[in-house]
């Protein structure tokens, strides 16, 4: 076994810190790692696991002092506290930190489907992560998606139960319906308990004597579900989505996991994303630059016109207010930027060739050595005005 990490180090705290520093420091740190903000991260889930172990032993006074004496020895195998195989446990068992404000944190809610619960029976089904590509016209101004799935749903047999119609369910009488089993033994250090999920009854609790036959007992079987999810406009890539209860369904009765919706942005033909504003590259001819012109130009709301005037140098930007993308979660819009290129043809006549050359003999064609020097603050300023 490898060396564990120091429970004070973990946390960021001294060792005279107070309790209600430590679960400040512990609450900050759940905040940080909690997994529906770090979806499929097996790392900060150990560290959210990590964090829970040194809170569960530095919030209790007795364990705490423990601790303090033996170190990890004090703590092992067979002790009191719990080694988390599952996160769902350590909502379980602190409940008190993390009612209220830490699911506002993250989703403005009370809670995710309730953690601190234990179910009468069934297990929580899974969570579902989906990669939802979107065009850039989709993210401009926010689009609702219906996505069929494909997951565990409630067996409509026996409605989830898990039982043959007319069988019924009796309490383990192994863990007495608490759907754990707890194993109390005596050492130098004092009395431990050890906790673990009850292998007779699945962890259900409750036994069934006859199996639905339609989910041989598991109270879902496999289906898919249309669901709809509601995008705002200006999401980025990797914004992701919690629906709450959309997932598997748990295994008799129990509740449902989410879906996690990620976005993908699909790249677009003609423009370039630039938080939320969007680069389009506008290619007019050398004539046009220098006498100046009218074109129409695609955006993301459809067609514009723009005045392009007579001198107009490559690598300008010009910017179309507001026909860029909503903003996420405020009021206004991104701007549209069109940046000047000049089309230098690959092939030409003798006709325009003999015009050409007739053209670079002329006074104000070709750059005076002056205006070669400022080139570079030209295109410096150009550049700080869009970013």
């Amino acid at each position: 076994m490898g060396h564990k990490k120091d429970y004070y180090e973990i946390l960021g705290v001294g060792r005279s810190s107070a309790t209600d520093e430590i679960k400040k420091a512990y609450r900050k740190l759940a905040v940080q790692f909690h997994p529906d903000k770090n979806p499929n991260n097996k790392e900060a889930e150990d560290k959210f696991k990590e964090a829970s172990e040194a809170y569960e032993v530095l919030s209790d006074s007795d364990k705490r002092t423990r601790y303090d004496k033996f170190g990890h020895e004090g703590m092992r195998a067979g002790s009191d506290f719990h080694q988390y195989s599952n996160v769902n446990d350590i909502f379980s068992n602190f409940g008190d930190v993390f009612s209220g404000s830490i699911f506002e944190d993250f989703f403005g809610g009370t809670g995710s489907r309730g953690r601190s619960q234990r179910y009468e029976g069934g297990e929580p089904g899974s969570d579902l992560k989906i990669k939802l590509k979107l065009t850039l016209e989709e993210i401009a101004t926010g689009i609702e998606k219906k996505l069929k799935i494909k997951k565990y749903i409630s067996c409509s047999t026996c409605s989830g139960s898990g039982a043959k119609i007319g069988s019924a369910k009796t309490k383990c009488p192994h863990c007495n319906g608490s759907g754990e089993l707890r194993q109390v033994s005596r050492s130098v250090f004092g009395q431990f308990v050890n906790i673990a999920p009850c292998t007779f009854c699945g962890a259900t609790g409750y036994i069934i004597k006859e199996h639905c036959q339609s989910c041989k007992g598991e109270g879902r079987i496999q289906g898919e579900s249309t669901i709809k999810v509601n995008i705002p406009a200006g999401v980025s890539e990797g914004n992701y989505i919690p629906l709450r209860g959309q997932g598997n369904v748990g295994r008799r009765g129990g509740p449902s996991g989410d879906v996690i919706v990620e976005f993908h942005e699909e790249k677009h033909q003609h423009f370039i994303r630039n938080n939320d504003d969007v680069i389009y590259d506008l290619l007019i001819s050398y004539p046009d630059a220098v006498l100046g012109t009218e074109v129409e130009v695609p955006t993301l709301q459809g067609k514009a016109k723009v005045k392009i005037d007579a001198g107009t140098m490559p690598g300008k930007f010009l910017r179309m207010k507001e026909k860029g993308l909503d903003r996420l979660n405020s009021n206004g819009h991104g701007d549209q930027i069109l940046r000047i290129q000049i089309w230098v043809p690959s092939k030409i006549n003798s006709k325009e060739k003999e015009l050409l050359k007739e053209l670079n003999s002329s006074e104000h064609i070709n750059p005076t050595d002056k205006e070669k020097q400022n080139n570079s603050s030209f295109f410096g300023k150009i550049k700080d005005s869009l970013f």
